[in-house]
């Protein structure tokens, strides 16, 4: 098998020497933030880049819900909200929830942004 393409290093911790790495004779070549089911790390351990990447998929489909759908009820654009916007804020969530208040408030502006989009009496 190659696995020269797939393998990257992941230096993390303040005393780390970032040693260099062979495999099958090939050096590996290491990289500051890596992708690994889905969630986005760097050397350090911060997730504000994935909440922005999570916000920033959110983002788009609100307007594609408003330009989609008639009505702005309640009844009709929370289905659309929990189907369609959810799931990306969601994903992993557990493995990397916000740890900043700034990556908080981005994630809180999407979805005030979907709710923003419902007319009528809030319940």
């Amino acid at each position: 098998m190659k696995f020269k393409g797939k393998c990257k290093i992941l230096h993390m911790g303040r005393g780390n020497l970032k040693d260099k790495y062979r495999l099958s004779g090939e050096w590996i070549e290491s990289s500051l933030e890596q992708k690994d089911l889905g969630t986005l790390v760097d050397e350090k351990l911060n997730m504000s880049q994935q909440c922005a990447l999570a916000a920033q998929k959110a983002s788009c489909i609100p307007g594609c819900i408003k330009r989609s759908v008639a009505s702005r009820s309640r009844e009709v654009i929370l289905p659309f909200y929990s189907a369609l916007v959810r799931p990306h804020l969601e994903y992993c969530f557990q493995l990397w929830g916000p740890q900043h208040k700034k990556d908080t408030d981005l994630l809180e502006r999407v979805q005030r942004r979907a709710t923003k989009m419902i007319r009528g009496p809030p319940r």
